[in-house]
């Protein structure tokens, strides 16, 4: 088999720190993240005229991923409740045989520092530390294609948030010790709105689970009515 060694040109910083509770897709939660680049892909010459684009597609790596030593032509994914197998070429998921992702993601902004480029980023379903591969812009007259067919693979439903009481009072405090912002309540509350449990738990009810943010773990359960409760928020230990 022939490989090719592809160059890191960056790494993505965000605070989704791990794969849990990222969003499954690119551009269903706002969340606000940065590429920062290395020496040499770094230089600001390799970016003039990038903000003229509105979105980026980004290439990287599933660097989270457990190497797999043998091919694995079918997966099971959630979209399908995790039990039936389809085709991995026939699928998004992440165990691919190349553990390369891809991505559309908007624009926000460049920022230059000490001659260095990094790109303000919003929507990316990437975690803190992905490696990049690769930038290019994206090109709605080529790239939307209004009467593409998705199968079976319709808009993800999304689930009603609530906040607790002792949650409220925990966001609140973590915000005074400028751990959390306004924003970021937002943020967090609609990424849990995704489910972020695997399929075959997203049944169950009044089952703890936990999603890392930042530097912040929010517990949160789904309560008999189908609603996902926010029980509480705290920061991690340093």
């Amino acid at each position: 088999m022939t490989t090719v060694q592809l160059p890191i040109i960056g790494h993505h910083r965000s605070p989704l720190v791990q794969k849990f509770g990222a969003p499954r897709q690119p551009n269903l939660v706002e969340v606000a993240s940065v590429i920062e680049f290395v020496p040499p892909y770094d230089t600001p010459s390799a970016f003039v005229g990038i903000e003229k684009f509105s979105h980026l597609w980004v290439m990287w790596q599933f660097h989270q991923n457990k190497s797999q030593d043998n091919f694995r032509p079918q997966v099971r994914p959630p979209r399908y409740g995790g039990n039936d197998k389809v085709g991995v070429f026939a699928t998004r998921s992440m165990y691919r045989p190349s553990a390369l992702g891809l991505s559309v993601v908007r624009l926000s902004r460049v920022e230059i520092i000490q001659h260095r480029v990094r790109l303000h980023i919003i929507g990316a379903d990437m975690v803190d530390g992905t490696p990049i591969v690769d930038i290019k812009p994206y090109l709605p007259f080529v790239d939307s294609v209004p009467d593409a067919i998705s199968g079976e693979i319709d808009v993800p439903m999304t689930k009603m948030v609530q906040m607790s009481m002792q949650a409220r009072y925990e966001f609140d405090r973590l915000c005074k010790d400028n751990k959390l912002t306004i924003v970021d309540k937002n943020i967090i509350q609609n990424l849990i709105a995704q489910d972020p449990r695997v399929a075959y738990r997203q049944a169950e009810i009044e089952v703890v689970s936990t999603m890392r943010y930042g530097v912040v773990d929010v517990d949160f359960w789904m309560d008999k009515m189908g609603v996902m409760v926010i029980t509480g928020l705290r920061a991690v230990a340093e």
